[in-house]
C-alpha cells in the first residue's frame, strides 16, 4: 500500500492550502482516512479523518472551522483544504488509511498506512 501526499509549500498567514493524498494498493473506499501533522519537536498529533463514504467527518478543535477534509473514492483521493492559514500550523502533514471504514479515535494506532508526509510552512 502506497500513500503519495502532496500540496504542501509556503504560505503567508491568512492563506490557502490543498493537500491531496493519493492511494494505491488497496481498496481506497472501504478504508476511513485520516490526516495528521508533525511540528519540529512535537508529537504527531490527528488533524482531520473521513469515514469510508465521506458520510462522517472530524476534526481536532484547533481546525475547526478551517480546515476540511474530504475524499474522491473514484481518484482514490483524499484532500485537506486548509484555509485561514495560521504560523502554528507549520508542520509536515501525513495522510493515512485507517484500519477501519468508520471514523474512530483518533490516536496513531487506528491508522496501519502512512504517506511520506508534506511540509506546510506559514509565515507571520
Amino acid at each position: 500500500v502506497q500513500l503519495q501526499a502532496s500540496g504542501g509549500g509556503l504560505v503567508q498567514a491568512g492563506g490557502s492550502l490543498r493537500l491531496s493524498c493519493t492511494a494505491s494498493g488497496r481498496t481506497f473506499s472501504r478504508y476511513a482516512m485520516g490526516w495528521f501533522r508533525q511540528a519540529p519537536g512535537k508529537e504527531r498529533e490527528f488533524v482531520a479523518a473521513i469515514s469510508w463514504n465521506g458520510g462522517s467527518t472530524d476534526y481536532t478543535d484547533s481546525v475547526k472551522g478551517r480546515f476540511t477534509i474530504s475524499r474522491d473514492n473514484a481518484k482514490n483521493t483524499v484532500y485537506l483544504q486548509m484555509n485561514s492559514l495560521k504560523p502554528e500550523d507549520t508542520a509536515i502533514y501525513y495522510c493515512a488509511s485507517s484500519k477501519f471504514m468508520v471514523v474512530g479515535p483518533r490516536g496513531t494506532y487506528q491508522y496501519d498506512y502512512w504517506g511520506q508526509g508534506t511540509l506546510v510552512t506559514v509565515s507571520s
